[in-house]
């Protein structure tokens, strides 16, 4: 069997959170692509819906949506009781679901914080240990997390210290449940995307001005394509990473090399 063959995700089940669109939108629809059965996980039923539609008339598998508020532990585990029913089990998932609040520290209300790190990082975490409790219990699995190259860096000049907090929580979060699961069949992984031109960036009013100011500042001088974040995360899917754990792979364009 070649490496292409490798690659792929025949027979394997999975979800992605905060896939009704952007990247998690693309990273289901490679996983699909490559063979895997996938679960559309959002709030917005009605977007999911419509993604997972799309995803099984192009690519055949099947395809489900499931509303979920990823912040609430009984969502969760309903969640994913749902895709172990209806797919038939539970292969890999793909923790994407976040958001990010720009309001200078000194402004920024408590409650704020408190809803950016119930996104960002206690959702990754509500998220991985019911998956891989799952995963743990037959057979093993693969956990993919989204981070962001700002837990690496702090971006400007938009105020962003919530979100790059919860983005390292995410980093430190995803290594540690690789090093306790490491023997047990679990592998857990992170992405850290740069300035990724989804619809939401794109048509955003308060990042729209802030793109040309970035481009100026990468080295590649343009925002990364949401399409250019699915190969590592069919690969970490897969059964060609299984030596692959705790790892968190920065896709900015060397945005952070300087």
């Amino acid at each position: 069997m070649g490496i292409v063959e490798k690659m792929r995700l025949d027979g394997k089940k999975g979800f992605v959170t905060g896939a009704a669109r952007g990247i998690g939108k693309c990273t289901a629809t490679a996983f699909a692509e490559a063979g895997a059965d996938v679960a559309i996980v959002d709030l917005d039923l009605a977007t999911a819906e419509e993604t997972a539609k799309e995803i099984a008339e192009a690519t055949g598998r099947k395809v489900i949506a499931i509303k979920c508020d990823v912040t609430s532990e009984e969502d969760v585990q309903a969640m994913v009781d749902t895709v172990v029913k209806e797919l038939g089990g539970l292969d890999f998932c793909h923790a994407n679901a976040g958001i990010c609040i720009n309001v200078p520290a000194d402004e920024m209300s408590y409650g704020q914080w408190k809803k950016n790190m119930d996104v960002n990082l206690n959702s990754v975490f509500l998220t991985d240990t019911i998956a891989g409790k799952y995963m743990l219990a037959n057979g093993g699995g693969s956990i993919i997390n989204t981070a962001s190259m700002s837990a690496h860096i702090v971006n400007v000049p938009q105020p962003q210290c919530a979100y790059n907090a919860s983005k390292a929580g995410v980093i430190q979060l995803t290594k540690s449940l690789a090093i306790e699961w490491a023997k047990r069949g679990v592998r857990v992984n992170s992405i850290s995307p740069g300035y990724i031109g989804t619809d939401l960036t794109l048509s955003s009013p308060t990042l729209q001005p802030l793109i040309a100011q970035w481009n100026a500042m990468a080295p590649m001088g343009r925002l990364g394509k949401p399409e250019e974040l699915e190969s590592i995360c069919v690969y970490l899917a897969g059964d060609t990473s299984t030596f692959t754990t705790g790892s968190d792979f920065i896709l900015d364009g060397a945005f952070t090399c300087f």
